[in-house]
């Protein structure tokens, strides 16, 4: 039975997508006297996926769908990106049953048919209602909904691993949840958070983050605390579910970010909570089912980084970003914010992108998510430029696989996490320094490099911003109490050094010969000249002694304190 409460939106500042969030999930008596009836039906077997999937929809995450597309809105989202009725929706949802039994099940059944699906131990899940039975084209899908039907592709390989030849459209009821184990106790559904942002928080807006296998890193950040801005609160959603074996384990994931959360961000305004969801909609069109997600989760606002839902190299570096020219904001109902990538800058001492800041490579520590991933399995904290190191020193404990092999390798070679994160490193001896008389190649670069250019970001990185307000403190504090007398101290005693030399060649130039008797031993006049005009250049070039007393030019006319904040009419003398 459909349950849609859609008067309880009205004071709110978001809807669900299409206008109602779909409730599929039955509960007491009714749901018992529907486990009983769903033992006595038809029943397919679903995977895990599938199992998420279906809880999905009956939760309303992915509203307004209420079941398994029929065969005419399936191809218009394919073509259009939309639904039949014109509802902005991109990536299909269909249910082709794969497995020897279960194509002898389909045979027998009907539209107009009842259908329970059951899980790996026989036991039923949900109950689908056939409105639409239809031969399913895996290559048709693939193509056109990754551009590809390249297997290593994880979305075109899932369709071929996972579909089978016909698929069954029409409404589903759920019957059960699956325990979601470690995740429970953070376990929030799209009615949770529409209650706790605007009912409970009084929020006038909310943003939503989704976010991959990575644990909570600067770019990361960077990205939420510009919304926060101007945003009441933060809904973060690590995705947790069918992950490759190389990502950060999920439950460690999570506490990176708690970790962090707790330490680095106001309290009350960030709400963490995990999705369950599958791989089969990676790629472009993944970004725009997570903001329609984050909508129905009661989001006003969704933040898209540069490479949200990237796979490899099959899409363009924008592609997150230029999927959504194709959709009126009107259309999809939320404030879409689209943040380019996200580097540390030494030179300018923060997080930033190619919007915001004018410095090369030479000063950049890239944040890249792979890179970050391979160091912590290399037994490497990454910089604290790129990762706080309460979400690095948890991360660590969960990245899979851990360590090296025999031969002191892991998954990704050293050369590209490398280049990843310190492409400065091929070109120059060091961060900011200078350039090397050949560039390295990735080939080439070992663990020792690794370890060598992490030591020189982990001592320099915070050090060329703190020297150069150095350099300009030095020559501005009016106040010189402030500033260190040793070093005013050195430069007096360069400089008395300095003319010691000078003085002593002004008598060289004197004694000299216009010719010298021995060229090893003695010098000619002009030499001995030469070598006095460099000394003294290089008096000049020693850094001024700044005492105090040489920066009173800079103070003038003071008042009292009380005649900058009241009149300027001195006071009468009594």
């Amino acid at each position: 039975m459909l349950n849609v409460t859609e008067n309880r939106f009205a004071n709110y500042p978001q809807q669900p997508h299409g206008g109602k969030l779909v409730d599929k999930v039955l509960t007491g008596t009714e749901r018992e006297e529907e486990l009983e009836r769903a033992r006595l039906l038809p029943s397919i077997m679903v995977d895990l996926e599938a199992v998420i999937t279906l809880e999905m929809i009956a939760t309303g995450v992915l509203s307004p769908n209420e079941g398994f597309m029929n065969e005419v809105d399936y191809k218009s989202v394919l073509n259009e990106g939309r639904l039949s009725n014109g509802t902005v929706w991109p990536v299909p949802l269909s249910f082709a049953p794969i497995g020897n039994r279960n194509k002898e099940i389909i045979k027998t059944l009907s539209v107009g048919d009842e259908v329970a699906l059951s899980d790996e131990q026989n036991e039923p899940v949900a109950i689908l209602k056939i409105e639409d039975i239809f031969d399913y084209d895996k290559d048709y899908r693939a193509s056109h909904l990754f551009g590809t039907t390249d297997r290593n592709h994880p979305g075109v390989d899932a369709i071929f691993r996972r579909m089978g030849d016909v698929a069954l459209g029409g409404p589903i009821t759920l019957l059960r949840r699956v325990d979601w184990g470690p995740f429970e106790k953070l376990r929030l559904e799209p009615k949770d958070t529409w209650h706790e942002f605007y009912e409970v928080k009084k929020f006038r807006s909310a943003a939503g983050f989704i976010t991959g296998a990575n644990p909570l890193h600067r770019g990361h950040e960077y990205i939420h605390k510009n919304a926060l801005e101007e945003i009441d609160g933060l809904l973060l959603q690590p995705l947790v579910e069918m992950a490759k074996r190389e990502y950060t384990r999920h439950e460690f994931r999570m506490l990176s970010y708690r970790s962090v959360l707790d330490t680095y961000y106001p309290k009350g305004r960030s709400i963490l909570a995990p999705l369950r969801v599958t791989y089969i909609f990676a790629g472009p069109r993944e970004t725009v089912l997570h903001a329609l997600i984050m909508k129905n989760y009661g989001c006003t606002h969704a933040l898209i980084g540069r490479d949200h839902a990237g796979i490899g190299d099959y899409y363009d570096k924008y592609a997150s970003h230029s999927i959504f020219d194709q959709f009126k904001p009107e259309e999809l109902g939320i404030d879409v914010r689209l943040f380019h990538e996200v580097f540390y800058c030494t030179r300018c001492d923060a997080p930033a992108t190619e919007q915001s800041c004018p410095h090369d490579t030479q000063y950049r520590i890239n944040i890249s998510g792979t890179g970050i991933r391979e160091m912590l399995r290399h037994g490497i904290m990454p910089p604290k430029e790129i990762v706080r190191p309460e979400s690095a020193r948890i991360a660590i404990q969960g990245v899979q696989p851990k360590g090296l092999d025999e031969h002191g390798s892991a998954i990704s070679p050293v050369g590209k996490v490398i280049k990843s994160m310190f492409p400065f490193y091929l070109e120059r001896t060091r961060l900011g320094g200078r350039k090397r008389v050949r560039p390295l190649s990735i080939e080439e670069l070992t663990n020792d490099d690794l370890e060598a250019v992490n030591l020189d970001v982990r001592a320099n990185a915070d050090r060329i911003y703190r020297e150069v307000f150095e350099e300009y403190t030095s020559v501005g504090d009016t106040n010189r109490g402030l500033q260190p007398e040793w070093v005013m101290d050195a430069r007096d005693s360069l400089q008395t050094q300095q003319r010691m030399v000078i003085s002593d060649l002004e008598e060289k130039v004197k004694q000299a010969p216009a010719a010298a008797s021995d060229e090893f031993m003695y010098q000619d006049k002009e030499e001995a000249l030469r070598e006095l005009e460099v000394a003294k250049k290089i008096l000049g070039d020693i850094p001024k002694v700044l005492r105090a007393a040489d920066f009173d030019y800079r103070t003038w006319n003071t008042l009292p304190y009380k005649r900058y904040r009241g009149s300027d009419e001195p006071e009468e003398k009594k």
